[in-house]
């Protein structure tokens, strides 16, 4: 016998949908306040780089144990307590009076974002029946997205108008709001106490995760052949081979890797990272040839990155209705394809192209991201029992977040490299040269002070060749997005309607 669907569900999707936002928030505000923080709080360039760090660590540790726990204790109130932590922690964060103190606060974000993401996926699962699961995780998508560009244009105009403390203040009343939506609209799910808690599946995925994330995370800043890089990387899949060895042997394993016998949770879950490949490499090149190239400033920059949002929600809405026509692998197929036209049109980008441009190609790959993203993320998701949703959405979300990193680290390595080798650097002095070779927006601030237009111009076309040469880098990982979606995808989904009813019917290949 069915139970009937909680009557609150939409609304309390609105509430986690609030809650998600501070998580994309906080992502990108902090990028437009670092050369803010390196003269306020006297940073140095390694802490600058740890207060993002110290977020991407403790997020990669927890989410597997987070969402083991909302299947143990039920999501609500732990979603309560998530937000409470990210809520103290963002205040902390704007009162911070050294470095020291804002990487642990910015660890305490990380724990609390931990249990937002992938507990507020798990509950989709135990809302919403599945004829209705594509629009929620729509939704999730959407709320999960949208903060990442509204970051850089409140941050930007905060600290155009009061403190740098503002940035993370700003989290705070949507924490409020988001707590008392939860409290009153989110209904309380009961929890299975049955087996034991593997905490020593806790321990080994935490501390593998960690290792191999700290290892691409340091490639993208110290380079491939580093020390710290090569051990981060060795000991994480070491510890990671170890995780999986216990998982096979454990009576009560954290992870369970029955759901990888899933043609839906594997494909869905490989597919939603490749297709969140697109979006970091958009997100990681688009800030830096605004400002360094176009020469805007912070908010602005935010505000040349909304067409992503407008193509990720234009292009969800259409998939929604191609998948009941035509299936996901059609879907998402041709979400790829468009997903590899946006870039290549990127990818022949030009010093003196204007922004309209290149806002028809950021458009298209938003749209590529709505074809795609929802869809996958809907076939991973359904996969997943009531019991387990927790745990399958923290590995789900675990391997985007690694990926993710992995991803970066790729297209930093691609950029600096095609960059340093276009860069003319003749004729200036050691510490000049090494400066404007860091990046494209440090060349511009030396050339600036040194008074060379020729180091400008040159600083501004080595640039744009690296981040063509990125954007070729994500067209390969396109087309083979587009591969495994036809290799790999259930064929069609058809969906029937009658009496108000819609029953979801998969025929695979």
């Amino acid at each position: 016998m069915e139970t009937a669907p909680d009557p609150r569900r939409w609304w309390a999707l609105g509430a986690m949908s609030v809650s998600l936002i501070v998580v994309g928030l906080d992502l990108t505000v902090l990028n437009v306040a670092l050369p803010t923080l390196a003269t306020e709080l006297d940073a140095s360039i390694s802490q600058l780089q740890w207060f993002a760090n110290a977020y991407t660590l403790v997020l990669a540790a927890l989410l597997l144990p987070a969402g083991l726990l909302g299947d143990r204790f039920g999501q609500k109130w732990l979603l309560v307590g998530a937000l409470v932590m990210f809520g103290a922690a963002s205040a902390a964060c704007a009162f911070a009076t050294s470095p020291g103190q804002l990487i642990a606060f910015r660890a305490g974000l990380g724990i609390g974002a931990a249990f937002l993401i992938p507990l507020s996926m798990s509950l989709i699962n135990v809302l919403f029946a599945p004829e209705e699961r594509g629009r929620a995780i729509t939704t999730w998508v959407m709320a999960n997205s949208l903060g990442i560009p509204l970051g850089p244009v409140l941050g930007g105009w905060l600290l155009d108008n009061y403190r740098w403390g503002s940035i993370f203040l700003i989290n705070v009343p949507l924490v409020v709001v988001g707590v008392v939506a939860v409290a009153l609209l989110v209904p309380a799910t009961r929890g299975h106490r049955s087996g034991r808690i593997d905490v020593l599946g806790i321990g080994l995925s935490g501390a593998g995760l960690v290792a191999l994330t700290y290892g691409f995370v340091s490639a993208g800043e110290r380079g491939w052949g580093d020390p710290l890089t090569l051990g981060g990387i060795a000991l994480g899949v070491v510890v990671l081979a170890a995780f999986g060895v216990w998982q096979t042997r454990a009576a009560d394993p954290l992870v369970d890797l029955s759901l990888f016998r899933s043609r839906e949770f594997t494909w869905g879950t490989v597919l939603a990272t490749v297709a969140s490949f697109a979006l970091m490499g958009l997100l990681f090149v688009l800030p830096q040839l605004f400002q360094a190239v176009q020469g805007v400033d912070a908010l602005q920059t935010g505000l040349r990155l909304l067409p992503i949002i407008g193509g990720l929600l234009v292009g969800s809405k259409l998939a929604e209705r191609l998948v009941v026509a035509m299936g996901a692998r059609v879907t998402v197929a041709v979400g790829f394809v468009l997903m590899f036209g946006g870039l290549a049109m990127g990818a022949f980008t030009d010093t003196g192209d204007s922004y309209g441009y290149a806002a028809i190609w950021v458009s298209v790959v938003g749209l590529s991201i709505g074809f795609t993203l929802p869809p996958v993320m809907q076939l991973a998701t359904g996969a997943l029992s009531t019991e387990r949703s927790g745990a399958g959405s923290g590995l789900i979300q675990a391997l985007r977040q690694v990926g993710g990193t992995i991803g970066v680290a790729i297209l930093g390595t691609v950029l600096n490299s095609a960059y340093r080798d276009r860069l003319d650097v003749t004729g200036l002095p050691p510490a000049v040269a090494d400066a404007a070779r860091d990046s494209a927006s440090g060349a511009v601030a030396v050339a600036t002070k040194v008074g060379s237009p020729s180091l400008t111009e040159s600083a501004r076309n080595a640039f744009v060749h690296g981040m063509n040469s990125t954007l070729w880098t994500c067209c390969a990982v396109a087309v083979l997005g587009l591969l495994l979606a036809i290799a790999y995808l259930p064929r069609r989904s058809a969906v029937s309607v009658a009496d108000g009813t819609a029953e979801v019917v998969t025929i695979k290949p």
